[in-house]
């Protein structure tokens, strides 16, 4: 079991109410209204990954503490399918890029700030630890009993 049981994202932007309304009504996000319009969403499942920065000082200072940084990048299984789904909600997306590791595009918020959007082409990790899919249950069939007589009956 791990020391962790989840990961609360904090992003920054401009505009929250405008770029929470497009996490609810665009992306279909669910969420919980913790009070005042701050709404905490619900994420699909999610993996983490380190990279290296160059000066050193990558992050920014969040309650008083030196913070890493980190940059959203949201997954899909098609990521031209994806952003014709997102298009048909008037929703653009710059142009597509192939990378080692997937092809990515991004999508620009209310706010005027982007996420990424990538179709990985490499192992994903969020699917470690998932329960395997339920084998479904035989179904019992209960035979009528037609009596002690015709038990007897048989066994003649």
């Amino acid at each position: 079991m791990a020391i962790v049981n989840g990961v609360h994202v904090l992003v920054y932007t401009s505009n929250p109410d405008a770029d929470r309304g497009f996490f609810r009504d665009v992306l279909g996000f669910k969420y919980v209204d913790v009070g005042h319009g701050w709404l905490i969403f619900g994420l699909p499942p999610a993996e983490a990954a380190f990279h290296p920065v160059d000066n050193g000082a990558a992050g920014q200072q969040h309650a008083g503490h030196a913070m890493l940084g980190s940059v959203v990048y949201l997954m899909c299984d098609d990521l031209n399918a994806t952003m014709k789904a997102l298009a048909a909600k008037n929703v653009a997306c710059t142009e597509v890029q192939k990378e080692q590791w997937g092809i990515r595009t991004t999508i620009k918020l209310p706010s005027g700030g982007e996420l990424g959007l990538y179709q990985p082409t490499h192992e994903v990790a969020y699917t470690l630890g998932a329960a395997a899919p339920k084998k479904k249950a035989r179904a019992t069939v209960k035979r009528k009993s037609k009596g002690r007589k015709a038990k007897k009956a048989r066994r003649r």
